[in-house]
């Protein structure tokens, strides 16, 4: 189950990431996934770029928040979207306990970014679950 979910977690993040490189809509870089054959792209990505697109802006506020020594602006494209996707489950889902939310997006940057990167993530998203009670509004 969790490999299909990962990949699943991992095609949110590149749809995410291409919609804000391309400066398009996440509806619009849906649209155009679901016209090429591959990779397939599934409900439960499409509802996850969604979700996490619907409360970008929150996101991003808690991001700059919590990111010691670190801008929103000067994390690597990537980064900056697996700690938005990892910040909305953690936050916002409630069928995905905490642990697996960090777990899984330390996971999706294992695979799609730098070596530094999986400690940078877990750092953040776990600062933001420790002040989730207040944040989660």
């Amino acid at each position: 189950m969790s490999g299909a979910r990962r990949k699943a977690r991992r095609r949110a993040v590149e749809v995410l990431y291409e919609s804000e490189v391309r400066g398009i809509s996440v509806e619009e870089v849906i649209k155009r996934r679901r016209a090429q054959p591959e990779p397939p792209i599934n409900e439960f990505t499409e509802n996850l770029a969604r979700s996490v697109d619907g409360r970008r802006a929150r996101i991003d506020e808690l991001l700059g928040t919590y990111a010691i020594g670190w801008t929103l602006e000067r994390m690597p494209v990537v980064d900056r979207n697996i700690l938005r996707m990892g910040a909305f489950e953690l936050l916002w889902d409630d069928e995905i306990p905490d642990g697996v939310a960090i777990a899984e997006a330390v996971g999706v940057a294992k695979e799609l970014s730098t070596d530094e990167s999986p400690n940078f993530v877990s750092g953040l998203l776990s600062r933001l679950m420790e002040n989730k009670a207040t944040l989660a509004l």
